[in-house]
């Protein structure tokens, strides 16, 4: 189904564009990406394209890694918090309140008042949202700081991984979650979406895992992060929509200055 994007953001069938964003939906109704549907006339769908699957404590005692060793914890995402913390308190652990936390961006850093005392002397976050920008706060306090960089099994950032060792910093990446790709055949079978928005490279291998094959058929891609953009490109997809980017830090802005810019044409 093509698009035609007039005011009210409509199908050629009169039907609002229709943009699947593959997150869980947000428990307030005052969450940004419903100001974008009241604002643009769009409809959005939530549908979480993977599972996350803790590593439980027995199986992470395994990789050998003294969480309470490591003075410095770099942090990408709020699912990476969340694990983190979890295993803390499985294998009971006192993490010292000194500790540092470098996070990806300001959403992840403000994410882990849920678990600390937030601090700004010992949490830090990128200006843009960028790795780039991650690794200068990183760089402006490396000396004498060991890191621990918490991520999936099956999905890291080599990005982070070889700056880490180009910078001959000592750290570790444990695994202490896995992803798994949801069931989502039935609604990419049974609905056409005019925008699909990505998270990590495991929300683009659910897509294939459910569609091998997946012919994008003129719905637009849009990516956050570059491990994400790499994933799509090499899926042979046409990535349409970034963050984050030059004045669109997230996904939502992203989306909101598209929209705009297709309004306006």
């Amino acid at each position: 189904m093509s698009i035609t994007i007039k005011e009210n953001f409509t199908t050629k069938a009169s039907e609002p564009m229709k943009i699947l964003i593959t997150q869980p939906r947000p428990e307030s109704e005052k969450h940004p990406y419903f100001e974008l549907e009241r604002k643009y006339g769009v409809k959005l769908e939530f549908r979480p394209f993977i599972i996350l699957e803790p590593i439980i404590a027995k199986e992470f005692r395994r990789q050998k890694i003294d969480i309470t060793q490591y003075s410095a914890v770099i942090f990408t995402s709020r699912n990476a918090i969340d694990h983190f913390f979890r295993l803390c308190e499985e294998m009971r652990l006192n993490i010292n309140q000194d500790n540092k936390y470098f996070c990806i961006n300001e959403q992840v850093a403000l994410y882990l008042q849920k678990f600390i005392l937030y601090r700004k002397r010992k949490v830090f976050y990128g200006a843009d949202g960028t790795n780039k920008s991650l690794f200068d706060v990183i760089n402006k306090h490396r000396d004498n700081e060991k890191f621990l960089y918490p991520c999936s099994e099956n999905q890291q950032d080599n990005e982070i991984v070889n700056w880490l060792k180009g910078h001959n910093c000592e750290f570790d990446t444990p695994f202490m979650y896995r992803s798994v790709s949801a069931d989502v055949k039935e609604l990419l079978s049974n609905e056409h979406f005019d925008i699909i928005c990505f998270f990590t490279p495991s929300g683009v291998r659910s897509l294939l895992d459910n569609i091998p094959g997946y012919n994008q058929n003129g719905t637009r891609i849009g990516a956050f992060g570059n491990n994400t953009f790499r994933a799509i490109e090499d899926a042979g997809l046409k990535l349409d929509i970034k963050a984050p980017a030059p004045q669109a830090p997230s996904m939502i802005a992203a989306l909101d200055k598209f929209l705009e810019e297709k309004i306006n044409t």
